[in-house]
């Protein structure tokens, strides 16, 4: 639905388990006429297990906490340095199905990096976006009653070491990567303003 309504909030560094359910709670309250929301934040050192998560995906304890959540997939790393996007959407409104969701969730994030002259991809059965196979953005989405919420982690200038603690959305031995270790100069506040406008534009594409 083009130029559909979009109320962006600027959470900054957010616990991650209060988000979690001030989400649950935004979607289970919203009617037909409630305006869309694009909620950009930042965690602290958290791993968040997805519906179907396998515990063997943690590999060991760092002393970060684990959340179980509701979204689809395995298990991920939020903190620091990262630029975190939940779209809580209306899908009927928009006309949108998942997977249509999901390919301009990865676009954007792909437009983006190329703003910074990063080359960066889909890589088939791995949602997500990667710069020479190692995972840069992480998708993770939960549809309930035709609504979106989670959403997207990018990674700017992240600590990358608790990855190693972890099979990265399930997948042994995967590489991932920083922007700013592929680019010159990289500023969080900008990236995240940059991500804003290119979800809007791919969502009212």
């Amino acid at each position: 639905m083009s130029g559909a309504a979009l109320r962006v909030r600027d959470l900054g560094r957010v616990d991650y388990a209060p988000t979690y359910r001030s989400m649950q709670d935004f979607n289970a309250a919203r009617t037909d006429d409630t305006p869309d929301e694009l909620w950009i934040c930042e965690h602290p050192p958290v791993f968040t297990q997805g519906l179907a998560g396998k515990p063997e995906h943690l590999l060991r304890d760092v002393g970060i906490p684990v959340v179980k959540i509701d979204r689809g997939g395995q298990i991920t790393y939020h903190g620091p340095g990262q630029v975190v996007a939940y779209l809580l959407l209306d899908l009927r409104r928009r006309k949108l199905m998942v997977r249509e969701l999901v390919n301009r969730m990865e676009q954007a994030l792909i437009d983006l990096l190329a703003d910074y002259g990063i080359l960066a991809e889909r890589l088939a059965g791995a949602p997500g976006v990667y710069v020479g196979g190692a995972k840069i953005g992480a998708l993770g989405l939960r549809i309930k009653n035709g609504c979106s919420y989670h959403g997207l982690a990018l990674n700017v200038d992240a600590d990358l070491a608790p990855f190693d603690a972890i099979n990265p959305c399930g997948y042994e031995g995967m590489p991932v990567t920083r922007m700013s270790d592929l680019c010159m100069e990289v500023d969080r506040k900008e990236v995240a303003a940059r991500l804003v406008a290119h979800l809007r534009r791919t969502l009212d594409a």
